[in-house]
């Protein structure tokens, strides 16, 4: 299977929102499931969660490539754990609260459920990425090239 790194703006479009609003079914149902609230309640909280960590992405990405710009460092492998860390542990410390409130739970569990929300969505990057090249490659790139 050959990625094709080259996408329209469209395409990347599509590829974000229906990564998005497949990932807020999956935590959706996930949050209802093992916490026992209602599927609205946990819609909710994965639609504001997506919201931010959008926001948050578009954000910290802008100040981190100034910071690289400033101190002119490669992003080798540890800068990008680093990066990945210090995102992931602001949208956690940021979505606590909101879990709370949404979900009517105490500090210490609203926290357990954001650190669980990122091992849910980090197979869940995976396994979508994944087929997605997949199906593209297998009905998309196969019929443009034949």
């Amino acid at each position: 299977m050959k990625v094709e790194l080259n996408k329209s703006t469209a395409e990347r479009i599509f590829h974000a929102v229906l990564f998005e609003l497949l990932g807020n079914v999956v935590i959706a149902i996930f949050i209802s499931t093992v916490l026992k609230v209602s599927l609205l309640q946990s819609g909710k909280l994965s639609v504001i969660s997506a919201i931010t960590a959008t926001i948050w992405n578009y954000i910290f990405n802008k100040i981190f490539d100034a910071i690289q710009r400033r101190f002119a460092f490669e992003r080798n492998f540890t800068v990008r754990i680093l990066h990945a860390v210090i995102f992931e542990i602001v949208l956690v410390l940021s979505l606590t609260p909101v879990a709370m409130f949404l979900l009517d739970l105490s500090l210490a569990k609203a926290f357990m459920v954001e650190i669980g929300l990122i091992f849910v969505f980090l197979p869940y990057t995976l396994v979508f990425n994944w087929t997605y090249d997949y199906i593209r490659w297998r009905f998309v790139a196969n019929k443009a090239s034949a």
